[in-house]
């Protein structure tokens, strides 16, 4: 069934063709209809098959259709999420399906000045998409009233939960005076958190799952490679410069790892940029707006953008690191092979992280496929790779050691 066969409006209809969706995904059709009739739903579906506009348009639409004007009725619609940039990208989907509606989205999010953000807030919005530090010291301040809200969206509800933001979720829900709508949407899930996500809904609410027994999209094929830590910049130099014109998000563990990594590549002329918590949010979305656009082509990033990155030409995903959670690897891969586009991922793992990829395994209930290298040519890589570096181990330390004191020099930013 496409899209133009469904009961919504004729603009979003139509801002869905713009957009080149034509039938919905799995999630969507099995999402839309519950939510439209307003029943709380619980769903979890991969990264990348469509999950935001699948809470999206329903929420819209029903909005759309109780207004009878573009005048300020409060805010109706409420979704939750983890992370700055999640928040931000979400945002831009509403206001893409939103355009020509009488629907007024926005998007708030901490680490930026307030003043603008309380103009958006005072000129009326039907749907604020939020992180909850920014929503709650708004709450605080009394420019943010939730007592119209209609339905509560908690998307990345896993980590939302994992987090410990379930105090804050029973404090919003206590606020809504209003009976009210409830949808959880995330990637992944493990008992004890549905526990909590099931606490919050209502007894009947429709529990979606696609494709529960591999949480990895089928667009995406992964991997790993089994390289020593120390040796890990000379293969991922490699693989970029076999991939020159490709789009790659590099995943490390730690802000520190992130500049580190960056610093090898450009000391071998490639250029990157970094997105981390240690940068003032002006600098993550500045980082985010050139990859985006094309300006630079390696992202080097760690966890805080793994459930923000949803750019549907991303080509590849380079696990420089393994991550600590075993759940964050689904979230790390889905950031390419986005929608119908494919996307292949790559880890590198030393003898230290066999014991991250044993658990990895298990979360995933499968065998990852291992790329296997022989021993020459892993020493073919290394010696290639050495000749365009001018730099040793030494070098690197020292420059990572200048930039710490750099760091210190500067004053503390909220982050």
């Amino acid at each position: 069934m496409k899209f133009e066969k469904y009961h919504i409006s004729e603009a979003i209809k139509h801002n869905l063709a713009e957009l080149g969706f034509k039938r919905p995904t799995d999630i969507q059709f099995k999402s839309i209809p519950s939510i439209l009739k307003g029943e709380d739903v619980l769903a979890i579906a991969q990264t990348g098959t469509g999950k935001t506009a699948a809470f999206a348009i329903p929420l819209i639409d029903k909005i759309h259709r109780e207004k009878s004007s573009k005048r300020d009725t409060g805010i109706k619609g409420l979704v939750m999420v983890p992370t700055r940039e999640l928040a931000m990208q979400i945002g831009e989907v509403f206001t893409r399906i939103a355009k020509h509606t009488k629907v007024k989205t926005f998007a708030l999010i901490g680490g930026v000045e307030q003043e603008a953000q309380l103009k958006k807030l005072q000129e009326g919005i039907d749907i604020l998409i939020t992180t909850p530090g920014r929503m709650f010291d708004l709450i605080h301040q009394g420019h943010i009233d939730l007592t119209r809200i209609e339905t509560l969206v908690l998307d990345e509800a896993d980590h939302m939960l994992d987090l410990g933001f379930i105090k804050d979720i029973q404090y919003v829900k206590k606020m809504l005076s209003r009976k009210h709508q409830t949808l959880f949407f995330s990637a992944t899930i493990n008992p004890e958190i549905k526990k909590l996500a099931f606490s919050q809904v209502k007894s009947t609410a429709i529990r979606i799952q696609i494709s529960p027994d591999d949480p990895v999209s089928a667009n995406v094929s992964h991997a790993v490679m089994f390289v020593e830590m120390d040796d890990k910049r000379f293969f991922l130099e490699s693989f970029i410069r076999e991939n020159p014109d490709s789009k790659i998000i590099i995943f490390v563990r730690t802000r520190v790892r992130a500049e580190r990594v960056a610093k090898a590549m450009e000391r071998v002329s490639i250029p990157s940029i970094t997105i981390h918590g240690e940068k003032d949010q002006g600098e993550r979305s500045e980082a985010m707006r050139k990859f985006k656009e094309g300006e630079c082509h390696i992202l080097i990033a760690t966890d805080v953008s793994a459930r923000g990155i949803d750019i549907p030409d991303v080509n590849y995903v380079i696990n420089y690191d393994l991550p600590e959670k075993a759940e964050n690897y689904v979230h790390r891969v889905g950031r390419t092979g986005r929608g119908v586009n494919k996307g292949i991922a790559l880890s590198f793992c030393s003898e230290d992280e066999k014991e991250i990829l044993k658990e990895i395994q298990q979360f995933l209930n499968k065998e990852i496929e291992v790329i296997k290298l022989g021993k020459k040519d892993y020493a073919r890589t290394l010696d290639i790779a050495r000749k365009n570096t001018n730099t040793d181990v030494q070098a690197l330390i020292a420059d990572h050691e200048a930039w710490l004191a750099t760091k210190k020099r500067k004053p503390s930013r909220k982050k």
